[in-house]
């Protein structure tokens, strides 16, 4: 997403991170209703960020990776990476290459994607982890 609307994301995603756990994914998504139901079972007050509606702010998806490098981000058992074409596919090679895909097919994020307050981010849903989290 370009333009103040992905700088208004953007912005809207780092404010809300610093106060609180921000959740990013897509509404309809299994993990996502699980981890969300998870977190409001456990008392933890979030923020959801939908991909389809608010895009895929740049800034974070960089910041993830650095955190958690591309291939963890990047979900390449689903539905929508294998309706990419062999050569998109291909042409992930390297970070920018993901963050490339990424931004231009955001439902090939790995879900959910988590900034935690203390500034840790996880990706997918893991009970465990989000325990020492919390």
């Amino acid at each position: 997403m370009s333009g103040s609307a992905g700088q208004t994301s953007a912005l809207a995603a780092s404010t809300h991170a610093s106060a609180q756990v921000v959740v990013f994914g897509i509404p309809n998504c299994d993990t996502i209703k699980k981890a969300r139901g998870w977190l409001m079972l456990n008392g933890v007050p979030h923020y959801f960020h939908d991909f389809k509606k608010q895009g895929l702010p740049l800034a974070n998806v960089r910041r993830w990776i650095e955190t958690t490098g591309y291939d963890k981000l990047l979900n390449r058992r689903g539905p929508t990476w294998r309706n990419l074409g062999p050569s998109v596919q291909a042409s992930v090679v390297d970070a920018a290459s993901a963050i490339a895909v990424m931004q231009a097919h955001s439902s090939v994020v790995k879900r959910p994607v988590v900034q935690w307050p203390g500034g840790q981010v996880t990706v997918g849903f893991d009970a465990e982890i989000w325990k020492g989290l919390i």
